[in-house]
């Protein structure tokens, strides 16, 4: 075959009918295709626009259609070349498969799409679904596909009649259309007869066993369509669409089970796949009731088309593949913390003064975690060690606040913004508004009591020690190098201030690991499996078997949190280290006693040592910074998990910084008498 040798955007029209050759092998007449799609798509330069906004490609399949209206010998080439391609292809598998996984699993899925994008496709195929990628190539194809015109539409349908392929399958056209309903119902129905869909589907919507009636009503369609019987197909294809509705509505009660006991990224993908499939089963559905006297339905193939186009798009996106899932992960990533975020907001001056007497207690603890960090730190160890050691000393330590239900002002934003977006489930009314308003005040007022609790008592109880030790030892246990070298790395003068935003990522994944950890437990059933396993009831005994489940289900969140965030601050530096990424990390209560132990070390000298001034200056920029990004990052998963708008999302902003203007005390000082505020959600 001749082929033109200019660019794509080159061919003129006359080269490329000319090109066309039905006796050239399978590869040459695809990629001919492949061409063709490519000169309607594209046009030369110094081609004008069309003045009346009809898409391009539509202008240029007219001018085509014209041409081989008035040259016969090309029409007969294309229509050759058309039908071979119509003889050889299989257009059942574009049908039926195209767009869905071949495994239920969503990282099979993102290895699928990685290869679609990395690797070049390949004409030589008689698999359509394989060209399909070749031949529609951009999303804006199907926009103009939905463009195209009836009268332009018949024309193209008129030039297929004329290459149907010999012999003609007994239901024409329509054959891998009823191929394709067989094939994605009985997907569609394995997929809701399995064991890890069906057990979590409302009971009630299965009664009638859609799934399995699936099939069995797609084969009788196929069977009245080939005994061209009309009004068994209309009432085949009418009871199929009801089968069809009800797998929707029993898959779409999965998600409920899924609120309630966890979610399964696999099987939030299997919801979708199978609900994408009924659609599909729909659509075709719609193409094969087409009148029996019409050779070829262009526009219901044609809205079919415009969302294969559509999907193969998508296919290549590998965002795409984890938006969906992701949204459902931060709506219950968010949730799970919102019930623990909870207990740290404070809406009473009662529950104010209690949370001051929390961070009261977890400023003692932190006190002991900074003289354990300095001995962990004497003993020289290797940089992973040492990180470890650290991690272990940090973890150890909030989890002992945890267990003794104190607290640490760092840990409460990424735990309260989640809880906080629960008032944001209705954010288009005023009410809901000012509710989240209120909250963010709540919100500041107990993390001023959480910073003051801290830091009123690890400073003090580190003096203290100091001072403990210089008296009894002569010799305080910070020393004055130590004390010089804190000066030196604390100051506000060097990259304090990026420590602490990073530290405040670092409290932010410690909340995502949280919820990750309570949801998998939740999914797993662990707590009933440690109330009634077998081996467990006879090691623990029923009543304290029942205990440990109570506890675990309480605390998992908890110990997740503060584990992975003590060894998030003991590690994460050692490893970028090792990458040669200079990352520490700047936790304002631990930045506190160390400064406080230098204080102890030097006396008062230290008060008249600038570099002493400048890192107490950094401080309130340290927690400012710790607070805000780990809230600011958390608040923006709990407001994708809802699918706040940006629009609504300014006028949140609006209301807050009218909050500030006329009610500034508000965000600091709690009220003196008890409001009537409602229950938290």
């Amino acid at each position: 075959m001749r082929s033109p040798i200019r660019s794509p955007r080159g061919w003129d029209l006359t080269a490329l009918l000319n090109a066309a050759d039905p006796r050239a092998s399978q590869p040459e007449r695809h990629l001919w295709l492949v061409r063709l799609l490519e000169w309607l798509r594209h046009a030369p330069a110094g081609e004008a626009e069309a003045a009346s906004g009809t898409p391009r490609p539509v202008l240029r399949l007219k001018h085509l259609l014209g041409v081989l209206d008035r040259h016969p010998e090309h029409q007969a080439r294309v229509v050759g070349l058309l039908r071979a391609f119509r003889s050889e292809i299989d257009t059942t598998a574009l049908l039926a498969d195209f767009g869905f996984a071949q495994r239920f699993a969503v990282f099979s899925e993102f290895g699928d799409r990685l290869r679609l994008r990395l690797l070049p496709g390949t004409p030589a195929t008689a698999d359509l679904a394989q060209l399909f990628g070749l031949l529609f190539t951009e999303f804006e194809d199907a926009d103009w596909l939905q463009a195209i015109d009836d009268a332009t539409l018949a024309r193209v349908a008129a030039l297929f009649a004329q290459a149907r392929p010999e012999p003609e399958p007994a239901l024409g056209w329509r054959a891998p259309f009823f191929d394709a309903i067989l094939i994605l119902a009985s997907q569609v129905g394995a997929a809701g007869t399995a064991g890890a869909m069906r057990l979590r589907m409302s009971p009630e919507l299965l009664t009638d066993q859609p799934f399995r009636q699936l099939l069995r009503v797609s084969e009788r369609l196929r069977a009245a369509a080939e005994a061209d019987d009309g009004a068994a197909v209309l009432q085949e294809a009418q009871y199929l669409r009801a089968l069809l509705g009800a797998c929707r509505e029993a898959a779409a009660s999965i998600r409920g089970h899924l609120e309630e006991h966890g979610v399964s990224v696999d099987l939030v993908f299997q919801i979708d796949q199978l609900r994408q499939r009924t659609w599909r089963i729909d659509a075709l559905l719609a193409c094969v009731l087409a009148p029996a006297d019409t050779a070829d339905p262009p526009r219901e193939i044609v809205h079919l088309l415009a969302e294969l186009v559509r999907l193969a798009a998508e296919r290549r996106s590998i965002r795409a593949l984890f938006a969906r899932q992701y949204s459902m992960l931060a709506r219950r990533i968010a949730e799970r913390s919102a019930e623990t975020g909870e207990h740290y907001i404070t809406r009473t001056r009662a529950e104010w003064l209690q949370m001051l007497k929390k961070a009261l207690g977890g400023g003692a603890v932190i006190a002991g975690t900074t003289f354990a960090k300095f001995a962990i730190l004497a003993l020289g160890l290797s940089a992973f060690w040492g990180g470890f050691w650290a991690g272990v000393n940090y973890a150890g330590s909030f989890v002992a606040i945890h267990l003794l239900h104190w607290t640490v002002a760092t840990k409460q934003p990424a735990m309260t913004a989640p809880a906080m977006a629960e008032k944001l489930d209705d954010v288009g009314s005023d009410e809901a508004v000012e509710d989240f308003v209120d909250e963010v005040a709540h919100l500041i007022r107990s993390q001023t009591a959480g910073i003051v609790g801290n830091l009123a008592m690890v400073a003090p109880i580190v003096l203290g020690v100091q001072a403990l030790a210089q008296a009894v030892f002569g010799a305080p246990l910070i020393g004055t190098k130590t004390a010089e070298h804190v000066l030196h790395d604390l100051t506000l003068l060097g990259p304090t201030p990026l420590y602490a935003a990073f530290t405040g990522v670092l409290l932010f994944a410690s909340s995502l690991i949280a919820g990750w950890a309570e949801n998998w437990f939740v999914l797993h059933r662990l707590d009933s499996a440690i109330r009634w396993n077998p081996r467990i009831l006879a090691w623990l005994g029923a009543p304290r078997a029942e205990r440990w489940a109570r506890w675990w289900r309480a605390n998992v969140s908890g110990l997740a949190a503060n584990i992975s965030l003590g060894f998030l601050l003991g590690l994460v530096p050692v490893v970028g280290a090792f990458f040669a990424l200079p990352l520490e990390v700047r936790h304002v209560t631990l930045s506190t006693g160390q400064i406080a132990a230098a204080l102890g070390a030097m006396g008062t000298q230290a008060l008249h040592e600038p570099a002493f001034w400048w890192c107490v200056a950094a401080i309130p920029l340290t927690g400012a910074l710790n607070l805000t990004v780990s809230f600011v990052l958390a608040l923006k998963v709990a407001l994708r998990s809802r699918g706040i708008r940006v629009a609504d999302r300014s006028r949140l902003y609006a209301a807050l910084r009218r909050r500030l203007r006329t009610r500034f005390a508000s965000f600091l000082l709690p009220p003196r008498d008890t409001p009537a505020t409602k229950a938290p959600a």
